[in-house]
C-alpha cells in the first residue's frame, strides 16, 4: 500500500502493484509521529506512492531515498520533493541493498501483500546495515509475524522473522482510510534486528530446516525433516513427535545449530 500525497494530478491506483493510497491526514500524522524521524536519520522508503509521507519525513530528517516501481509516479515525485529526497525508479526486490542502506539506516514501507515476505527476508539478510523498520502490512501478515507457537497462524514467516528481529504491532489502519478501499485492515508494525532467541550458526541451513518443517506442517518433525540427518538430535531434544507449529523459535535455532555441528 502507498500513501496519497499532494500531486496536482494523481495517477490512479494500479491493481498489478497492489496500490491502495492512505487518504486520512490524521493517520498520516500518527504514522510519522510513531516513526519519530530525527535530524540525523537516513531513511529508505519503499513505495512513496503520491509522496504524502515522504514530505513530512523529509522535513524532520537528514535524507530519504525512496524506491518506486510505478513509472507514472516517479517523475511527478521528483518534481515535488525537496533536495534531501532521492527518488529511484526500480523494483525494491531487485535493488542493491548494500548501496541503498548506509550503516544505521532506517526503513519504511507500505507493502503490497505479494512482496511482504520476500522483502522482509531480503532485508533481514542485510540486518547489520539498518537500525529499525516500520511497515504497513495486511493485518493477516502482522498476525503471522508476531504469532506465538501453537496457533494456526504461527508459521515459517513467524520463525524466520522472530529468529532475527523483534516485531511489535503499533496500531491498526482500518480499510476505510485507504483509496481505493482494500478488503482487509492493515497494521503498522515495527521491526528491530535483534537475536533475542540465540545466535544462528548457519543461516542457510536454519532457513532450510524451517522451510522443510513448515512445508509439511501436518506431519511430525521426524517425518517432515527426514531429508536431513536430524533424527537423533530430534529425539535428544524431545521434538520428534511435535508438529512444526508447536516448536518455539529458540528450539529451531538450537536444532539447526546442532545439525550444523554434524556437517
Amino acid at each position: 500500500m502507498k500513501v496519497a500525497g499532494k500531486l496536482s494530478s494523481r495517477p490512479p491506483a494500479r491493481k498489478r502493484w497492489g496500490q491502495h493510497f492512505l487518504a486520512d491526514p490524521n493517520l498520516i500524522r500518527k504514522v510519522v509521529a510513531t516513526i519519530d524521524p530525527q535530524p540525523q536519520d537516513s531513511f529508505l522508503e519503499i513505495g512513496p506512492g503520491h509522496g504524502e509521507l515522504t514530505l513530512p519525513l523529509a522535513e524532520k530528517t537528514g535524507s530519504v531515498t525512496a524506491v518506486e516501481i510505478d513509472p507514472l509516479l516517479v517523475e511527478p515525485l521528483r518534481a515535488l520533493v525537496p533536495p534531501n529526497v532521492t527518488i529511484i525508479h526500480n523494483d525494491i526486490l531487485k535493488v542493491d541493498f548494500e548501496a541503498l542502506l548506509p550503516p544505521g539506516s532506517r526503513v519504511y514501507g507500505s507493502l503490497p501483500y505479494n512482496i511482504t515476505s520476500p522483502l522482509i527476508f531480503r532485508l533481514l539478510e542485510h540486518r547489520g546495515q539498518w537500525r529499525d523498520a516500520y511497515f504497513i502490512v495486511q493485518q493477516e501478515v502482522a498476525q503471522r509475524m508476531t504469532a506465538s507457537p501453537g496457533g494456526k497462524v504461527y508459521g515459517r514467516l513467524s520463525v524466520m522473522v522472530q529468529a532475527l528481529a523483534t516485531v511489535r504491532r503499533c496500531f491498526v489502519l482500518p480499510a476505510v482510510v485507504f483509496r481505493p478501499r482494500p478488503k482487509v485492515d492493515s497494521v503498522l508494525i515495527h521491526i528491530r534486528p535483534e537475536e533475542v532467541h540465540g545466535s544462528i550458526v548457519d543461516g542457510e541451513l536454519f532457513a532450510r530446516v524451517v522451510r522443510l518443517a513448515f512445508g509439511q506442517r501436518r506431519k511430525k518433525l521426524a517425518n517432515a525433516l527426514k531429508r536431513l540427518p536430524v533424527q537423533d538430535i530430534l529425539a535428544d531434544m524431545i521434538l520428534a513427535e511435535l508438529r512444526a507449529e508447536k516448536v518455539g523459535v529458540a528450539d529451531y535455532i538450537r536444532l539447526a545449530n546442532r545439525l550444523s555441528d554434524e556437517y
